[in-house]
């Protein structure tokens, strides 16, 4: 499974009802992959995942999966707070054609490291997919600790891990756990170039959602160890990424998605759509900045 490079994290467009607006998906995958995206995330935290039913996930994901054709790996999506209804959702992506999955560590309920050891240890076992941990403690409220880690990356079915901690420490320790068969994946865009330049093998990325060109040659010149190319890259893009920590993820992202084409700025409720104001008026001139730059080029 060769998951690695500008990975996209994709939000999920709704249309003006809040239903989901699969047109505008469709022309998001083609905008993705069109810009060089090597992979896509569907029903993660970006894409509203806990706003989603059921039959939505299963719709979504199998829009996915039928609309990339191959193109690219198409990963799921499937972590909850509990064991067994993450090994459930893994399998149910398993049947509707993603080729990995993305487990969150479970959320709210504060595992000790051992409760994390068994529980991936459960999906990798039970869930019918190669999975890739991934750790958030800003949202989840515990850590997967790099010991656990290394531990749990013996599992054949356990393939990498997204880590979303952008402080040095934890970058450095991230990039130790690396070998032939274990990829680190940042999962933070503001220290991504750090990240690939100490040794991951790539990014599961918001911006890209809204310039996956632009994120893609920063993934091609960090991940070649181009620190110059990779620190240039990374200062084009660093006005929008941080237009984007104006709002939790993904208020500010959808934001960006009208002026696209590529769906509306709603978000569902208990989120709601970035207001029109300075915010939105910087999220728009990181944007123009950009394109005035891939024009320039």
């Amino acid at each position: 499974m060769n998951i690695r490079g500008s990975i996209c994290a994709l939000v999920t467009p709704f249309s003006p009802d809040g239903a989901l607006d699969l047109a505008a998906f469709g022309r998001l995958l083609d905008f993705q992959i069109a810009g060089g995206t090597q992979a896509v995330v569907v029903a993660g935290s970006t894409g509203e995942a806990h706003m989603l039913e059921h039959t939505e996930y299963d719709q979504l994901l199998s829009f996915a999966v039928e609309h990339v054709a191959g193109r690219i790996p198409v990963i799921a999506g499937t972590g909850e707070a509990g064991t067994a209804k993450t090994v459930a959702a893994t399998r149910r992506a398993r049947e509707r054609g993603a080729d990995a999955a993305l487990v969150v560590a479970p959320y709210y309920v504060r595992p000790t490291q051992e409760g994390l050891r068994r529980h991936f240890t459960e999906v990798a076992e039970h869930g019918g997919l190669p999975i890739l941990l991934y750790n958030v403690p800003s949202r989840t409220g515990c850590d997967i600790a790099p010991e656990t880690t290394a531990v749990l990356r013996d599992h054949p079915a356990i393939i990498g891990i997204k880590e979303a901690r952008g402080d040095a420490e934890r970058i450095g320790r991230s990039a130790e756990l690396v070998r032939s068969d274990f990829v680190y994946l940042s999962g933070d865009d503001g220290s991504a170039a750090q990240a690939m330049l100490a040794g991951a093998a790539g990014t599961v990325s918001v911006v890209a959602n809204l310039v996956p060109r632009a994120f893609r040659a920063l993934c091609d010149a960090a991940t070649a160890g181009d620190r110059a190319a990779a620190l240039h890259c990374h200062a084009a893009l660093d006005p929008l990424v941080q237009a984007l920590n104006c709002a939790p993820n993904p208020i500010a992202v959808k934001a960006g998605l009208p002026d696209l084409g590529l769906g509306s700025a709603m978000p569902r409720l208990p989120l709601v759509e970035l207001e029109h104001g300075p915010a939105r008026e910087q999220l728009r001139k990181a944007l123009a900045t950009l394109a005035s730059l891939a024009d320039a080029a």
